[in-house]
Formats: structure tokens, sequence, C-alpha cells
């Protein structure tokens, strides 16, 4: 994700109505407040709830962790999640089809798939009766949860941070500290510097560590070709995070971003890149465990990457004490005409979260849990961990301890070991600078904590760039404006409308084409990008951007009536 899709950013759906009511599609709602459990007046009773969640996560602890058999104890519920092998969306349209669902459901942008079918409940009652601390969190936000204007119902709670203060940049150009330290600090601004300064050390360094060095490395494995491949492109030519659209800020015209001008040029770039030996000849059948064993050996000087994608494998060089071949980010773009726009606002986009479905054995018991979720007491276990193990209190401050903190930032394990951070994405969450009512952060996150966390290596590169934060080399948000519509990426098509059908025609397309393209002799460049947009044509394409220009429009109207 995107999102940058997103996301890094990183959501769902569902409804339900009373007992004896229906929602807006006329499908009949299981009754809420009865609920199915041994006992529903005791909201301790040992529950199961299964859940699908469409990213995976190789750290998760099937809740055997500190953290994981303290959400157990305080709530009784036990959270058994399936995460997919593949493509999410099939395991999403299997569910549909049948008609079966887990009782949680974690979607992302398919969400709609489910919603079309009458898979999820709608969370709007069970929230005002039952959901305090998410009516707290969410505040004035709760009305951009609802899923569209001809139909009200909230299907899912939004998993972004709420009222989140964006840090650090999370989509860019990534170099290796040793590169720049080596040519001393170069000018990094535009694809030319960039390359430029990947070539030099390059040659400099045919080697590392015995095995050949390698320039730029893409990831194209199923879905994260955007995150590495296609995105970038967007970024690269002045356009934020709206995943595959790009909208002109004055007219809020959409078109899908893969079919601008500017963006043929950045992908001209990359063509360059792979003729002249500095791209990764496998960036485009690799797998996404080859892609981090390569970042971990310490031997690819560049990546074009979402961080969340890469820090694995960079905490695993961090562990090892290679920080001098971590990364830096840097706000590279095609020329200096355009500004990188990683930090531009879309305010709080609440187009993905956590769903309940209709199959849910007790949907008050699970929305009493989301609820604790959204807690004071769940937002502080989630983010610091637990008091006396993960941190301690002095002066009525929580304190994460030296040898801790060196855990946190330097071991990929960490979460997987502690249980901390594996129950705040998808889930309702506070966002980065919130702070809690004894006036700290919910999250340990702050401009000084990041700044106190980057290893020497960063300082002094930091430094070298007159810079203390990688934030400060970036275009500043108060450079542009709020997006009205969010983030474009959480906006679904419908699935029985002839957008959807386009839309994938036009993703399978762009899956193949673009990697053709870039591995081709430059002088076939031109034609094969030329015969890519012609085939977005006659795949409809234009009445695509039709269908999701009203999209868009009903989003704003929404957002802002």
């Amino acid at each position: 994700m995107s999102k940058s899709k997103k996301i890094m950013a990183f959501t769902l759906a569902a409804g339900l109505a009373l007992a004896g009511c229906s929602n807006d599609a006329g499908q009949s709602a299981p009754n809420q407040e009865s609920g199915n459990s041994p006992d529903a007046s005791n909201d301790k009773a040992p529950i199961t709830f299964t859940m699908f969640a469409a990213d995976p996560n190789t750290n998760y602890e099937n809740m055997q962790s500190p953290v994981g058999k303290k959400i157990t104890e305080l709530t009784g519920v036990t959270l058994k999640i399936d995460y997919p092998v593949g493509d999410p969306k099939q395991k999403v349209s299997l569910m549909a089809a049948s008609g079966e669902y887990p009782d949680l459901i974690f979607a992302k942008n398919d969400s709609n798939i489910i919603a079309d079918a009458g898979g999820f409940i709608d969370l709007a009652p069970l929230i005002e009766k039952h959901g305090p601390n998410l009516k707290k969190l969410y505040g004035d936000y709760l009305k951009r949860l609802k899923w569209s204007k001809d139909d009200s119902s909230i299907y899912f709670l939004g998993t972004f941070g709420v009222n989140e203060q964006q840090w650090e940049p999370r989509d860019g150009f990534q170099l290796q500290h040793q590169v720049v330290k080596e040519l001393g600090y170069p000018k990094l601004r535009t694809v030319k510097d960039y390359e430029e300064a990947i070539k030099a050390f390059k040659e400099k360094h045919p080697t590392i560590d015995g095995k050949p060095t390698i320039g730029l490395s893409l990831l194209a494995d199923d879905w994260r070709i955007a995150q590495s491949v296609t995105n970038p492109a967007v970024f690269a030519t002045g356009g934020s995070d709206d995943g595959e659209w790009y909208i002109d800020e004055k007219t809020q015209k959409p078109v899908l971003h893969i079919t601008r001008p500017e963006e043929k040029e950045y992908f001209r770039w990359l063509n360059h890149m792979n003729d002249i030996g500095l791209l990764d000849p496998e960036s485009f059948v690799q797998k996404y465990d080859q892609y981090k064993a390569k970042i971990s050996s310490g031997r690819v000087l560049a990546i074009i990457d979402s961080k969340w994608q890469y820090r694995e494998p960079e905490q695993s060089l961090k562990q090892a004490g290679k920080f001098d071949l971590t990364y830096g980010m840097y706000p590279i773009t095609l020329n200096e005409s355009f500004k990188n726009k990683n930090f531009q606002s879309a305010g709080y986009s609440a187009g993905w979260g956590v769903a309940i479905s209709k199959s849910c054995k007790d949907p008050v018991r699970a929305i009493k849990f989301l609820d604790w979720l959204a807690s004071d007491e769940a937002q502080i276990l989630n983010n610091w961990g637990i008091e006396g193990v993960h941190y301690k209190v002095e002066n009525g401050k929580r304190v994460i301890p030296k040898e801790e903190m060196e855990k946190r930032v330097n071991d990929p394990q960490y979460g997987k070991k502690t249980g901390i951070g594996m129950y705040v994405y998808p889930f309702p969450q506070h966002g980065f600078g919130v702070k809690d009512p004894s006036g700290q952060t919910y999250l340990i996150d702050s401009e000084q904590q990041i700044m106190d966390n980057y290893s020497s290596v960063e300082k002094e590169v930091l430094a070298n760039y007159n810079a203390k934060m990688w934030q400060d080399l970036y275009p500043k948000a108060s450079e542009f404006p709020v997006k009205p519509w969010g983030a474009a990426w959480q906006i679904n098509i419908p699935q029985d409308t002839d957008g959807a059908v386009i839309m994938q025609k036009c993703l399978e397309l762009m899956r193949k084409r673009v990697p053709e393209a870039i591995m081709a002799k430059p002088e076939k460049f031109d034609e094969l990008w030329d015969s890519f947009q012609k085939e977005l044509e006659q795949a409809g394409v234009k009445k695509l951007e039709a269908q999701f220009d009203g999209l868009l429009k009903d989003r704003i109207k929404l957002w802002n009536e």
C-alpha cells in the first residue's frame, strides 16, 4: 500500500441492524444483544474469535507472547488469525461466494466484495451501545466510517492512526549509508543524482563480502509490484499516495496513474538503469523472501520501496552491527520541476479496517473486545508492553530501559517474542503524537524518541545533509493542501460493475507490460509502452476513470457535507 498502499499505510467492513430490522441491502441481521457465548453476561468468559487478515504477518505469535497472553487474561478473548498465502483477494472472493465467514475480517481494499455479498454487519448500533472507547477514539471521524452516500452503515473500524502526525517518510528511494559516506554526501534530488551515486560506488566496489554488488533491486512479487515498481512513478512525478490513481488537485479529476506521460519518462529511466547494468536482473522474478535475503546480505546498494516492506531485513543488518549497510530515505523525483509529496496529509483515511461478519458467534462480545482495544489500557499495553517487564514507571512517566529499547530497534523478532505491536494494526489505534491523560504519547514514538533511536551512522549522515531527521530532507506537509478525499486507494469500486472488471484487466496488463518495458532494449521501449497504453484503452480505462470520478465525488461529498 499502495499504501502505498498501502502502507504503508496499511481494512474492512461490516453491516448489522438491531434485532428484527434489516440493513440497507435488505438482509436480515443476527440478534446483537443475546450473543451465543456460554455466558453472555460475563465479558471475560473464555471465547475464541476466528479472524481473516489480508496482510501476512510472519511475526504473529498466536497470542502466546507475554502481551498476547495478557490480552486473553484481561478480556477472555483468544484470536485465531488466518493469513493468506498468495493473493488475498482469492480468499476473500471464496468467502463471499460460499457465504461462510470467520468472526472478524480484515480484507483491506477487497472489503467491497464481502460487503456486496452481504457478509458484514452494521457496526453503528453496536458502537452506539457498546463502544464508548471507539466513539472517543474516532470522534467526528465516525462519519468517515460510513460505507457510502447511499448506505450509512459502518462496515468496519478504521485501522490507521487517528489524528496521526507523520514524522518519518513512509515511501521513497533508499540508498545505503556507506554509499553517501564514501562519495562525500552527494546531492540526491533527482533520479539522475541517485543513478550517479549508485554507479560510482558500484564501480569502486564490484563485490561486497565476496558476492557481486547489486545496484538497485526492485520487488514485483504479486501485489507488491505496486509498492516498489509502479507507485514510485507517481511519487517521482509530483503525485501523492492515491494507489492506482493520480488526482489533479485543482480539478479533482482522477486518471489511472500509469497512463500519465510523466510516468512514461520515469519508466524510461528504469529501462536505462537496466540497460547499463545497475538494475538487479532478478527484480521481476524474485520472491519477497529472496528480496529480503538480498537486503540482509548487505550487497544491495539501493532499493525503492515502502519502509514496512524492508524493515525486517534492515533490522537484521542492525542486529549484526552493520549499520553502514542500512538505508537512508531520500525525496528523489524525476527532475527538479517536481516536489516529493510524501508528507502531504490525507486527513483521517478510514477506508480499511476490521469488520464483524454475519457469521460471528457473538457480535456483542466482538464489539466489546474491539472497543477494549481502543481503550487507554489496551493502547498502552499493545504499544509499550507490560509494566515491569518491557517498561517501568519513574516519576509518573513510562520509561523503556536502554537494553530493552535496543532490542525493540534492532531485533526483527522482537514483536513475535513480546507481542508488542502485534495487536495494533489493523485494529483501532491512536496515531503518532497523540497523548494519553498522563501527557505521554500512546505510541512510544515521538520526534525525540525517533532521533534517539537513530544509529550513530544515521546521525552522521543526517548531520552531513544539515538535517536532524529524515523528514527534514522532504518538502513539508504545510506546502500542500490536505486532500479532501483522504487516500483514494481506499475507495472501493463495486464488484458488480464494469469498472471492477476493467480495473482487474488494467492491473493484469500493468503487472505484465511494465516489467517487459523496463527489461526491453532501449530502442524498443517507446513501441512497447505505446502498445501498453493502447491495450489499456481497449480494456476500457476511460470508462473506468469516469466511474471512479463519480465515486470520488461521492466520497468528497460524504466527508465534507
